[in-house]
């Protein structure tokens, strides 16, 4: 059975760190979009926190999981098959 895909942990941190360094204070002088920012802030804590019980779900069913870092992701078995050629030596169309 293949590892269950995951989000990489980075990805909420990146969101949580633009929305919390950025776009909170971009709007700190808007009580109603100031509390949108605040209510999305929490709603990423709170995946963030899901996605744990999830991994912690897995471990205990001793089922395996990986977190990826984009929809591109390509297992070892994909890279290595004689279909998959790296970019660079794909040939020119």
């Amino acid at each position: 059975m293949q590892p269950i895909p995951l989000p990489s942990p980075i990805h909420y941190e990146l969101l949580l760190q633009l929305l919390e360094r950025q776009t909170l204070p971009a709007v700190s002088q808007n009580p109603a979009l100031r509390e949108q920012v605040n209510q999305l802030i929490i709603s990423i804590r709170k995946a963030v926190t899901q996605q744990k019980q999830l991994e912690e779900s897995c471990q205990l069913a001793q089922l395996e999981f990986e977190f990826r870092w984009s929809l591109n992701h390509r297992s070892l078995e994909q890279v290595s098959s004689p279909d998959y050629l790296p970019l660079s030596q794909k040939p020119l169309v």
